[in-house]
Formats: structure tokens, sequence, C-alpha cells
């Protein structure tokens, strides 16, 4: 049974109580995830402190990515039972979307790990390469390299169906609209080449930051950080990467326990597309003394306005 056919008997055969009560799970932790993260966004936007600085244009690029993956999937899964069958253009938009922000967030994490490798081992170079123009431009380089798989898959559609496709209805979902094995070939090769691209960035920089902060004169606190961070990511990409192996853990589990395909389908979609996107504030903004400073600034400032309002 493929991983299509799960979420068709996931869809429909769940009570109206069961399909509200998860539904409102996705949509809650969707708005509190995305306020947390918007919490973030809204501090870089109001201090032009961070305006400079390559390594928070980086972070505020990879929650803003995150952001809208989140609301992609939230979306997308509730029109799985408002609008069971949507019409496959504006299904091939959204899944798009959330394809290429889910491709998006490992590159960002790479370059982010290459900022602090920089930072730590040519710290006397980091200011003329880690540049804000370059910042952006690396932003750009990171979309464009997930936009043109986007573009061959729909290339591939074009090539193999008519084009009265994109006008019918369908469940919306991923591998139901992109099932040509070309599709499949395409996916794998890609996603190896972007996981292997990713990782080998996230050791080197490790290893090499690691191999730096040996040598007395580096600032060891400095090197110790940008470790940590390092590590971070790495645990941040796993468990990004959890989407990938999702389909293989529903087909695992599904069949020896078919009684409960409902939850196990909800809970792994819970695990791997929802939950992950609170790791960025989480892992790297909270740590920042920087962001925490101005976001206390923020909230003590908006606490203190409320408090001199005089009830009518």
């Amino acid at each position: 049974m493929t991983r299509s056919d799960h979420m068709r008997l996931y869809t429909f055969k769940d009570s109206f109580q069961d399909a509200f009560i998860k539904n409102f799970i996705c949509v809650a932790l969707g708005i509190i995830i995305n306020y947390i993260n918007g919490v973030f966004v809204y501090t870089f936007c109001k201090n032009a402190v961070f305006y400079g600085n390559s390594r928070y244009i980086l972070y505020i690029h990879l929650v803003t990515n995150d952001m809208i993956m989140l609301s992609v999937a939230v979306g997308l899964h509730v029109a799985t039972y408002a609008v069971p069958f949507m019409q496959v253009s504006i299904c091939c938009f959204l899944l798009l979307l959330g394809n290429m922000t889910a491709k998006n967030a490992p590159l960002n994490l790479a370059g982010m790990a290459t900022e602090r490798y920089i930072a730590v081992c040519k710290p006397l170079h980091h200011p003329q390469i880690c540049t804000v123009k370059r910042a952006y431009i690396l932003i750009c380089l990171i979309w464009m390299a997930s936009t043109i798989p986007v573009l061959a898959d729909v290339f591939i559609i074009i090539v193999l169906k008519p084009l009265s496709f994109f006008n019918t209805n369908t469940v919306c979902i991923l591998w139901d609209i992109f099932d040509t094995q070309q599709h499949r070939d395409r996916a794998t090769v890609v996603e190896i080449i972007f996981m292997l691209f990713v990782w080998l960035t996230l050791f080197y920089t490790y290893f090499m930051i690691l191999h730096t902060a040996k040598n007395a004169s580096t600032d060891q606190v400095s090197a110790k950080k940008a470790q940590n961070t390092i590590l971070l990511h790495g645990a941040q990409l796993l468990f990004s990467m959890l989407s990938y192996i999702a389909p293989f853990i529903d087909m695992y589990l599904v069949p020896l326990f078919p009684k409960s395909r409902s939850n196990i389908l909800f809970t792994t979609f819970l695990l791997t597309h929802i939950l992950p996107r609170l790791l960025s504030p989480l892992i790297y903004g909270i740590r920042d003394q920087q962001f925490v400073k101005y976001i206390k600034s923020y909230f003590s400032c908006k606490h203190e306005h409320a408090s001199q309002v005089k009830p009518q």
C-alpha cells in the first residue's frame, strides 16, 4: 500500500470528532510556532543592528522559510479534510512551494555553518568574505537550487501528460501528482546530492573549527560556541530529514497496527512536518544573547505601555 493510499484512508475514515481534534491540534501548533518565529522576524525587522550581520540575515531567512513551509503543510493537511479533491494546478503550486522550502532549509544550514567556520578559522577575512551583499546572493542561490528541481517536475508533467490534466481534481498529495518513474528518479538523485552536500559541509566545518580551537591563539569561547552551533545544525538537519523517511515509517507501522492507521499517520505528520519547525528559534535564536536582549526589551516595553493605559 502506498503513502497515497494511506492518506486516503486516513482522510476519509476519521470521524468528525477525530478529524476536528487533529485539525485543531495542527492549526493550533502552526499558529503557536509561527507566532514564536514571527517574534524573531519582527525583532530583526525592528532593529537595524541586525541588518549589517550576515549571520542574522541567514538565520532570519531560515526562520521565514520555516514559517512558509509550516503554513503550507498545515494548510494542505486541513484541505485534505475540508476540500479532499483540489484542482491540480492549485495543488501543484502548493506542493512545489512546500517542496522548495523543504530543500531551502538544509542548504541554509550549510550556509550558516560555513559562516561560523569563516568567523572562527579565518577571522581576519570574515568581514570581507561574509558581507551583507554576499549573504543575499547566497539566499538567491539557495532559492535557485531549490527551484530548478521543481521546474523539472513541472516540465516532466507537461511532456508526459496533456495540459487538461492541470484542470482536473485530485487528492492533493505529492506522489499523486508527480507519480511517474521520472519524477521518482529525479527526486532520488536530487535528494542524495543535496544531503551529501549539506552533511559534508557540516562535517568539514565542524572538524576544521575543532582543529583550529586547539590553537592557543584562537578565541576558545567563540570556537566552542561555533562547534556547539554546528552540532545543533546537525541535529536540526536530522529532524528535517525525518520528512524523507516518514513514508517508510508509515509503510512499516500501518500494516503492523492497522486499527491505529489514522493515529500513526497523524503522529508521523506532527513529528516530521510540524514540530521540527520549532527548532530554529529554540536551537539558534534563544541561544543568541543579542536576539534575547531585544526580544526582552520589546516585550517589557509592550508590557509597560499596556500598564500605562488608563481604563476608560
